[in-house]
């Protein structure tokens, strides 16, 4: 009878450590489960996001390249890189433009007789979003609002690349696009003689998605 009863007291203090082990094992798993949420949250920051684009000048296109120096945004997380993106809204203030030029005037030009016979010619603005597997940004400029297509690319390394052409039309910019043509006349020249300023221009976000 004592025997039963101790071989009872065993049984039931091995079925109790089984369960303990079982419940820890759980836990842990949980654990696991979590941290790797956390290491796919994607965060967009906009330090480490530049803004560069190159219009085009003569018959032969050569390309002008310059960047917006400041982009502003609140920083925005998702668990993919499309939510991270999708709704994101920034404004691009145009005092922040720089082309680099040696001579020291080609922004001041750029800034007032393209931007500055514009209306609302202090910021760029717009809304980036993601739907049916297309990325689109709604921009804000002349007063005027339309949709940019963009072209996304994501490296495994989280590195995110954004191009797009704008046509200057589609925001009613040809006249400023012609007042920045005339005082730019002679810069614009190519070896047939002929000024031209191009309606298109190309631009390129970079970014880096961090992790939360």
């Amino acid at each position: 009878m004592k025997k039963l009863i101790l071989f009872a007291l065993l049984l039931t203090l091995s079925f109790a450590i089984g369960c303990k082990k079982e419940k820890k094992e759980t836990v842990t798993e949980t654990e696991v489960v979590k941290s790797t949420e956390v290491e796919n949250v994607y965060v967009i920051k906009p330090e480490a996001t530049s803004v560069t684009w190159t219009a085009y000048k003569t018959t032969e296109k050569i390309g002008v390249g310059g960047e917006f120096k400041t982009l502003n945004f609140e920083e925005k997380s998702g668990s993919t890189v499309q939510e991270a993106l999708n709704n994101l809204s920034f404004s691009i203030p145009i005092s922040s433009l720089f082309t680099n030029d040696a001579t020291n005037t080609r922004d001041e030009k750029i800034k007032t007789f393209f931007f500055g016979v514009m209306l609302d010619t202090s910021f760029l603005k717009g809304t980036i979003t993601y739907a049916n597997n297309a990325y689109v940004a709604s921009l804000t400029m002349n007063g005027i609002t339309n949709d940019l297509p963009l072209e996304v690319n994501v490296t495994e390394e989280r590195h995110v690349i954004i191009n797009a052409t704008m046509n200057l039309k589609d925001w009613n910019a040809l006249e400023a696009l012609e007042a920045l043509n005339k005082v730019c006349f002679d810069l614009h020249k190519g070896t047939d003689g002929v000024s031209k300023t191009w309606e298109d221009v190309t631009i390129e976000i970079n970014t880096t998605l961090s992790k939360n």
